[in-house]
């Protein structure tokens, strides 16, 4: 553990985000000229984006030379890659450390624009099997929609909550209260998130080691006192919905600050490219994403 932490605190690269749930995975497969009509089951549907996830896992350019970990949904947990589970495939092949998607999705919105998550009863098993598949560390996400002081605290107070049952289970967790990148008041709901951010971090044990994971910030370098944070492992960013290329300008000037795109990341990609155009893609994509988290 001790060499992964190491790798994740200190090595050059971005994260991965290759999680799309249920709800999700639709879209996600749309965009890569997958359509509806492709599967008939929930299987298949899953099938199919694991086979899209596989390829852009073995491709050449996807290796540690540019990238740190791999976020990786449950059923992709369970799912193999030549043979070996996703996460071996990637810690061995390819020395990415994998981490897992954990949260059952979203509440709805509450009266203090706030979605946090849903109840997630079976979080110890689930816990318990990420060890056994050699998982690395976690990520859940809450969202805000609006600049609400006790909204944004609920958020914050229950992602603290459970991050304190991953570490107590031996994984670290990614912390991710997303801002909607559309609401009017984004400047505000930040400044509110990076003090209740602050409270939960300077309140952990100093044998906790967490990870946060945030919205590209609206002021330049708004979140650097958390990559100087004793018990932050590393800050990364979500791409959220902004354009690879408007994202990868935001985050190039955030020091300290590393990506884990998800959209961004398979952007131009497609079931119907060759090989040799699919690589030639993918592998511009990580070199303009990994020199944005480096710069």
């Amino acid at each position: 553990m001790n060499e992964k932490l190491e790798k994740m605190r200190n090595g050059k690269g971005f994260i991965a985000a290759l999680d799309q749930s249920g709800g999700s995975t639709p879209k996600a497969l749309a965009l890569y000229g997958v359509k509806e009509d492709a599967w008939s089951t929930e299987a298949e549907m899953f099938d199919l984006v694991h086979k899209m996830r596989t390829r852009i896992i073995k491709s050449p350019a996807f290796n540690e030379k540019r990238i740190l970990g791999a976020i990786l949904f449950e059923q992709t947990m369970d799912s193999k890659i030549d043979g070996k589970y996703t996460a071996d495939f990637l810690w061995e092949e390819k020395r990415v450390l994998p981490f897992l998607k954990i949260d059952k999705g979203l509440a709805d919105l509450d009266e203090d624009g706030v979605q946090v998550m849903k109840p997630n009863p079976g979080l110890g098993e689930l816990l318990k099997r990420a060890n056994e598949r050699h998982i690395f560390g976690t990520k859940m996400r809450s969202v805000i929609k609006k600049a609400s002081p006790a909204g944004i605290a609920r958020v914050v107070a229950q992602q603290f909550e459970v991050a304190a049952e991953i570490v107590a289970a031996g994984l670290v967790p990614i912390i991710e209260p997303e801002v909607d990148i559309n609401i009017a008041d984004k400047k505000e709901a930040e400044a509110i998130l990076r003090d209740e951010i602050r409270k939960g971090l300077n309140a952990l044990p100093e044998t906790s080691n967490v990870m946060l994971k945030l919205t590209l910030p609206t002021v330049e370098n708004f979140y650097e006192e958390f990559t100087k944070h004793p018990r932050v492992v590393r800050v990364v960013a979500l791409s959220g919905g902004y354009s690879r290329e408007k994202a990868n300008d935001i985050l190039s000037k955030n020091k300290g600050v590393i990506a884990s795109f998800s959209r961004a990341l398979s952007e131009g990609l497609s079931a119907q490219q060759t090989d040799a155009e699919f690589n030639e893609t993918i592998a511009k994509t990580i070199e303009g994403i990994y020199e944005a988290s480096i710069s």
